[in-house]
């Protein structure tokens, strides 16, 4: 029955206009874990020499629009991070966000990004941490802030070029847990105060020794 009910013309187009009112409050949704994540990497690329970089994105689309002096998309299946270096010494960022929890072999593909890179280039990595399991196609891997520093410094960044960061708090994990979904960021129920012991998305910029 109440499959049914949600299938119907009449349930679909109130799900329609829910969705326009809260566009309408509260702008275009952006789910809850990624909101502060999204704004934070966006600062430290904000603060490099964008202009004059040739960057990669694996497995995304959220930079196609930014005024890098290049942008090359690089999409699994038909490339794997795991496998080699896309290209040697070819890029000055490397952008991997929600992508190394994926990853059957991260070190590996750590590596591989360090062989990308162009001496002095940067890789911006962002991935969760307190977030329930999602298989696409398979999920492996969590870091805390300073688990993902010593895990870059083993594939090669030196450790005091690396920054790292997180967001979280208790609300956001239940959240993110307790919900068959991913919930959307809904300011009126959505506190946004960092606690760090609940740390639900973690990033870090690290820079290839010169």
């Amino acid at each position: 029955m109440a499959n049914s009910i949600r299938s119907s013309k009449s349930f679909q187009a109130y799900r329609a206009l829910r969705g326009k009112v809260r566009r309408k409050m509260f702008g275009d949704p952006v789910l809850l874990d990624r909101l502060v994540v999204e704004q934070e990497t966006k600062r430290l690329v904000d603060a490099l020499p964008a202009s004059t970089m040739d960057a990669v994105e694996v497995s995304g689309a959220r930079w196609k629009a930014y005024p890098f002096k290049s942008l090359r998309s690089a999409d699994y299946p038909d490339y794997d991070i795991c496998e080699k270096p896309l290209a040697r010494e070819s890029f000055d960022l490397v952008i991997a966000e929600q992508v190394f929890e994926h990853l059957l072999y991260p070190y590996r593909a750590a590596k591989n990004v360090y062989a990308m890179l162009r001496p002095g280039g940067y890789f911006l990595i962002s991935t969760p941490f307190l977030q329930k399991i999602h298989d696409f196609p398979v999920d492996c891997s969590r870091w805390t802030p300073l688990g993902m520093k010593y895990f870059l410094s083993e594939a090669g960044f030196p450790i005091e070029a690396i920054q790292s960061g997180s967001w979280g708090n208790r609300a956001a994990v239940r959240a993110n847990l307790l919900l068959t979904h991913f919930p959307y960021y809904n300011p009126i129920v959505h506190p946004m105060k960092n606690e760090e012991i609940f740390p639900v998305q973690v990033w870090a910029l690290a820079r290839k020794e010169k």
